[in-house]
């Protein structure tokens, strides 16, 4: 299904908000509230939604108070960050949003980036970009890019043919329309380790995505992130990508056979690294196997459009230098 969104000025609003949702945030969210700091910009507005059991996060934010433009909301310590996401969005002033977790950072340029974005296709839901991976002491590790074509817009079906393989997009890096989250429902939050990646399915199907060669974010891996402990649970881990898999690939008005085989065999993969991460390799030369079992087209199609380069080699980088 293909759906332009229309736009709706409101001049008195602000034409950029970004969510960010905390939970004791007190190690970065200095580190990210000063890289959006950096980039001043009077109609941006920055929604807090935190739920750690202290004020030590807090405190670090209200330093920002005279340099953003801030709207703290303090939220029940059992909120998970999917639905705190959520309640920014549905609060959230702009037309467009972006979200920023406390470990990541925004890079110089990118609110001039965003503009440009905005204005040359000002109703597409989503915006995409290339990030920046960092490791835990902010060090530079590697690029995480999407495999869309640079500076063009791709079309529906193909974006979700391509994403169904893999989730390739970085969390801080896209852009979004407050109608298109409205009207896909947001994030699932049953969803808790796969909700991005379900709404970034559901975000393209309402029509075409745009790519951009800016690298204006930066993610960082760590030992603590949501990725690396939940991983850890490996059965609910297969299970979460599983779901999100069967949901989207009859969505498809002509399912790629190979790009579905090579989401099955990504699945395999990831659950795989995931148990290498914890010490079990068990898994590895199976998810190898069921990768080369793909054939040369499918192979193909699963190192293109599952980024596993993009996404292996920095965390090994980081691994190694004792930075994760």
């Amino acid at each position: 299904m293909t759906a332009r969104l229309h736009l709706s000025p409101a001049s008195s609003a602000p034409w950029l908000s970004v969510i960010m949702p905390v939970y004791r945030g007190e190690r970065w969210i200095d580190a990210a509230l000063r890289s959006i700091a950096a980039e001043p910009e009077d109609g941006v507005e920055i929604l807090i939604l935190d739920s750690s059991p202290d004020s030590t996060t807090l405190e670090i934010v209200r330093r920002y108070d005279s340099l953003l433009n801030l709207r703290i909301m303090k939220l029940d310590e059992g909120l998970i960050w999917h639905a705190k996401t959520n309640i920014g969005v549905e609060r959230a002033q702009a037309l467009h949003i972006c979200w920023l977790h406390h470990d990541d950072l925004w890079l110089p340029g990118r609110i001039e980036a965003i503009r440009k974005w905005i204005e040359r296709a000002p109703n597409a839901a989503l915006h995409l970009a290339p990030s920046a991976i960092i490791d835990a002491n902010g060090r530079t590790l590697g690029e995480w890019r999407c495999p869309l074509d640079k500076d063009a817009e791709t079309g529906s079906e193909e974006t979700m043919q391509r994403l169904l393989v893999q989730n390739f997009i970085s969390a801080p890096a896209p852009v979004f329309r407050k109608d298109a989250w409205l009207s896909c429902g947001g994030l699932d939050e049953s969803l808790w380790y796969t909700a991005d990646w379900d709404l970034w399915l559901k975000l393209a199907a309402l029509g075409p995505v745009h790519y951009h060669s800016e690298v204006t974010t930066a993610f960082r891996v760590h030992n603590s992130s949501l990725t690396v402990t939940g991983a850890r649970k490996i059965e609910e881990f297969s299970q979460q990508m599983q779901i999100v898999f069967d949901r989207h690939l009859p969505t498809l008005a002509e399912i790629d056979k190979c790009a579905e085989a090579a989401g099955r065999a990504s699945i395999r993969v990831n659950a795989a690294l995931a148990a290498a991460s914890g010490g079990d390799f068990s898994l590895l030369a199976p998810a190898v196997a069921a990768v080369m079992g793909l054939g040369p087209r499918g192979v193909a199609r699963y190192l293109r459009d599952s980024r596993i380069y993009d996404r292996l080699a920095p965390r090994l980088r980081a691994k190694f230098a004792g930075a994760f």
